[in-house]
């Protein structure tokens, strides 16, 4: 029975000894999660530091700006008209969105046939799927005239092919 007491002896042995390492390891590992997680919380509060003097900066910017845009004396003269001319450019192509979507607005107009003498005058263009003057489809050559594609895309006068 000797032999049992020691071989269980020797197991219990080897177990504590598994179990205080593994317990050491824990420690070590909980103590690297810790330093870790602080790290990560430290560096997130240096970026939110950075973000707050990027917006103050532009905040101090755009105050100085406001103040000295039509100084001539100050310094940063060259800075301002930059600015100035930049607000400028910004002010022509809203400008310029502006009349686009007007033009846009103006072509997506579709006409009717109740609405074929007020729809296609001028330069008003209808559209190709709606035709302006005739109600019917263009299956006979002299149903549309020049000006309109037909209901069915089919070519008109000059367009028609040659047979």
């Amino acid at each position: 029975m000797s032999n049992y007491d020691e071989l269980k002896k020797k197991a219990m042995d080897t177990l504590d000894q598994i179990a205080d390492a593994s317990v050491d390891a824990y420690k070590v590992a909980e103590e690297k999660a810790r330093v870790l997680a602080r790290k990560t919380k430290l560096r997130a509060g240096i970026v939110n530091e950075k973000a707050t003097i990027r917006r103050l900066n532009v905040e101090l910017g755009t105050s100085y700006y406001d103040k000295y845009k039509d100084d001539t004396g100050s310094e940063f003269r060259q800075l301002c008209e930059d600015i100035n001319g930049a607000y400028e450019r910004i002010a022509l192509k809203e400008e310029e969105i502006a009349e686009l979507k007007a033009n846009a607005a103006v072509k997506a107009e579709v006409c009717t046939p109740q609405e074929t003498e007020s729809c296609c005058k001028d330069e008003t263009s209808c559209n190709d799927v709606t035709p302006c003057n005739d109600v019917t489809p263009c299956n006979d050559v002299n149903s549309c005239n020049d000006e309109t594609p037909c209901k069915e895309e089919v070519p008109c006068k000059e367009e028609a092919p040659e047979e």
